[in-house]
């Protein structure tokens, strides 16, 4: 099982092919589309491992931007005791859904790849058209 260590919106993430991970919004980037992370920081799999200093010159990882939304609210309730003063606030951090396509080495060969991702829509309409065969 092959994996990367990726940088992004200055945190690290462990990733593999095929994987869907949350991270730091992704500014001008529009659903659907495709986006390399090319701060590398390590790859490698059970057998062999490649560390960079910082990062892993000519490594990266492509992936496939799901979607950008924001997380559930988070409540900030600020309360002082006996002076009637409080302050209630809510937060909605941002960020986009990713999925994990390829790993590529050093060398720009595939270390890892996912399968083909098919909608359940299209699933279901070969199915339905299997079964009328």
């Amino acid at each position: 099982m092959s994996f990367a260590i990726i940088k992004t919106g200055g945190k690290q993430y462990k990733v593999s092919a095929g994987e869907i991970i949350k991270v730091e919004l992704l500014k001008d980037s529009k659903p659907e589309s495709k986006i390399e992370f090319k701060e590398v920081l390590a790859y490698g799999d059970e057998k062999s491992f490649e560390i960079g200093s910082p990062t892993v010159d000519g490594a990266k990882v492509e992936a496939d931007l799901i979607k950008n939304s924001k997380e559930r609210t988070v409540l900030i309730f600020k309360k002082r005791r006996r002076k009637n003063s409080r302050r209630k606030n809510g937060h909605r951090q941002q960020y986009s859904m990713v999925r994990i396509n390829r790993i590529f080495s050093k060398d720009g060969s595939v270390i890892a790849e996912a399968e083909k991702y098919v909608k359940k829509e299209k699933k279901l309409e070969n199915l339905k058209t299997e079964e009328k065969k």
